[in-house]
């Protein structure tokens, strides 16, 4: 069964639609305290750049087996050739990416000190995109969708101002047209206009902010009914929410039914790109035929797995196929 499964992953063309960005670190080590402000020195001994946000799905779908298929905004600016090359660094088409002349390329750099996150610095600009490049993106989305195979489609929303709520109504209908799954990474922003899709994945907090709330003043009952009126609210399949140290849940509109399970025990090194993973696992999941109790346990273990790696982390097939194994998913 682990067999079919990753050969099913590895004939999957999936596009991933969202905003990218560049995770920086800036890795060394403090000695001193600043004589300017009592704020501790960070001697730099170590940088490196990855793929982060809709680009680090499209290189989990990659080490998974399948084919993603990009399709994001950058800038013209320095920063973008930066991430062209890490791109084409990866193997990874970019001729699916719009270049504007109104927006930064996102970049975040996380400062490492002695091991430990000492500060993160965001540099983007997060306004919507103009009704004119709007309209690019949906051209050059159209044209991907017409001249290619997809079997997929993954919203991977950071609030950037990639994702708009008519680009979501237009590709969810071109989607329908062509019975093309769509799964979902949300954000705040847009929280409310995926109507009708596959899969809903928020995390715990996601869900809560996206609903108002605050996510320590709900029980799992309370979490269960809002994911319950939600679902049913807005059409949704599967609504999926991880919830970190409390595992995860999984809402099935057709049955009316709900299916948790606990996390797995793990060393944490670093939770940054998890949510990527578990979204880039499920999809391929669902694609695969799996049923969506399976779909969730696989996922909940390979966001689990990543966490165990420093940095951005794309999920290793080989150690995903283990623990498959390991946790008798299949049995």
């Amino acid at each position: 069964m682990i067999n079919q499964l990753i050969n099913k992953f590895a004939s999957s063309t999936v596009l991933v639609i969202g905003d990218v960005m560049i995770d920086a670190y800036l890795k060394g080590s403090v000695g001193r305290i600043s004589p300017e402000a009592p704020v501790p020195i960070v001697d730099v001994e170590e940088r490196y750049y990855r793929l982060g946000g809709a680009a680090n799905v499209a290189i989990n779908l990659q080490s998974l087996g399948a084919t993603p298929l990009l399709c994001s905004v950058i800038g013209n600016d320095e920063k973008s050739h930066e991430f062209l090359s890490l791109m084409k660094e990866h193997g990874l088409a970019t001729d699916c990416l719009y270049h504007s002349d109104h927006r930064k390329t996102t970049i975040k750099y996380r400062i490492l000190a002695n091991a430990r996150q000492v500060l993160r610095v965001d540099d983007e600009d997060a306004f919507l995109l103009d009704d004119e490049e709007q309209k690019a993106f949906l051209v050059m989305l159209q044209q991907v969708m017409n001249s290619r195979r997809v079997d997929a489609i993954i919203f991977e929303d950071y609030d950037k101002g990639v994702i708009s709520a008519p680009l979501i109504a237009q590709v969810v209908a071109w989607a329908k047209e062509r019975n093309i799954i769509v799964t979902v990474d949300p954000k705040k922003r847009n929280f409310a206009h995926y109507q009708g899709v596959d899969m809903f994945k928020p995390n715990l907090k996601e869900l809560a902010d996206g609903l108002e709330m605050k996510a320590q003043q709900l029980p799992m009952e309370r979490v269960e009914q809002l994911m319950r009126d939600f679902a049913q609210k807005c059409g949704i399949r599967y609504l999926f929410t991880t919830m970190s140290e409390k595992g995860v849940a999984l809402y099935d509109r057709e049955r009316d039914s709900f299916f948790t399970q606990p996390a797995y025990l793990r060393r944490i090194s670093d939770v940054s790109g998890a949510g990527d993973t578990v979204i880039s696992v499920a999809t391929l999941c669902l694609l695969a035929g799996l049923q969506p109790e399976q779909t969730a346990q696989i996922a909940n273990l390979a966001g689990g797995i990543v966490c165990e790696y420093s940095g951005v982390t794309p999920i290793p097939l080989q150690r995903l196929k283990e623990e498959i194994l390991t946790n008798h998913i299949f049995e």
